[in-house]
Order: C-alpha cells, then sequence, then structure tokens
C-alpha cells in the first residue's frame, strides 16, 4: 500500500508541475525543478513590466530587462521563490521601488547589491542596498503639511492651551496653600 501512496503523490507532482508550465508567462520559458518548483526565465526580454509569474515559480531570472519598478505584493504570493535575480535592468530608485528593497533584504539581503539604479540623478548608479530614506524620496514618511508648517492659527491655540493650564495649575496652588494654613 505504501508504494501504491508513493506513485499517487509523485503522480500528483508532476500534473501540479504541468499546470504550472501552463501558467508560464509568453515572454519566459519555464521548466521544472527536481526539487519541486518552477524555473522562471524572463531574461533579457525586453520586459518593461513584471509579467504574471505562476504560484510554483522557485527561481526568477529578471535580469537583463527593462524593468524600472515592482509593484507592492509582487512576490508575496510566491513563498518558494528562493533565487530571484533583477541584475540589470534600469531602476528607478524612488518610493516605488520600497517593496523591492525590503522583500529582498529579507529573503536575499546578498543580492541587494547588484540592484543598480539607473535613476533619479541623486540615486543613479548606486546599489539599492546603500540608498537612505531620504534618498528614495518622499515615501509618506514625513508630516502632513498643516502639521509641519502649522500657521499663526496653530500658534495660538498653543498659546490658549498654555495659558488656561497656568491658570489652572495656579488655582490648584491657591487651593492648597489655603487648606495647609
Amino acid at each position: 500500500m505504501p508504494t501504491w501512496g508513493l506513485l499517487f503523490l509523485l503522480w500528483t507532482a508532476a500534473g501540479a508541475s504541468q499546470e504550472a508550465m501552463r501558467d508560464c508567462p509568453a515572454p519566459c520559458s519555464c521548466r521544472s525543478l527536481e526539487t519541486m518548483g518552477l524555473h522562471v526565465d524572463c531574461e533579457g526580454r525586453g520586459l518593461t513590466a513584471l509579467p504574471p509569474l505562476p504560484p510554483g515559480t522557485r527561481h526568477l531570472l529578471l535580469a537583463n530587462n527593462s524593468l524600472r519598478s515592482v509593484p507592492p505584493g509582487a512576490f508575496d504570493h510566491l513563498p518558494q521563490l528562493w533565487i530571484l535575480d533583477v541584475s540589470q535592468n534600469p531602476w528607478h530608485c524612488d518610493c516605488g521601488l520600497t517593496y523591492l528593497r525590503l522583500w529582498m533584504k529579507d529573503h536575499m539581503p546578498d543580492s541587494l547589491q547588484d540592484v543598480l539604479c539607473a535613476s533619479p540623478a541623486r540615486a543613479a548608479h548606486r546599489p539599492l542596498n546603500q540608498l537612505t530614506g531620504y534618498q528614495l524620496g518622499n515615501c509618506g514618511w514625513q508630516l502632513q503639511a498643516s502639521w509641519a508648517q502649522p500657521g499663526f492659527w496653530w500658534d495660538v491655540a498653543l498659546v490658549a492651551v498654555a495659558v488656561v493650564g497656568v491658570a489652572l495649575l495656579a488655582g490648584l496652588l491657591c487651593i492648597s496653600t489655603e487648606s495647609l494654613g
């Protein structure tokens, strides 16, 4: 009986692998790996956007294309992704590349040095792992304009709160000195 179970498992795995091969993106080539999963080769295909990737992708080659960004969550449905090559692309290193930077930092930090920025000027010719948040641009981490530049009425409100606080403190002091005396 265990032999039949093993054969059934192998048959199921082969069927799943062939199903994943049908999901191979048109500009890429795919092949099954011995260790389960797919090797998806999209290297040098002139891609300007990430193609839809099959869920079983384990090795993904995206090198030498015209990719400038990766949409947030692009690799979240690929839990088996073990090898990712995104070198030799004209990356636009701004907030739009934050997802790729964080994903690679978590999964393959050594490969971050191979992701070279082509633009904007403040990041050009630098590896993505060397950029600070400032160099990536304003990614929404700064305070909103209404808080960063409060203006006259904000100052008036702060002075009013301070005056009320001082008046309450003085009242408490008066009450406490009367009860002691």
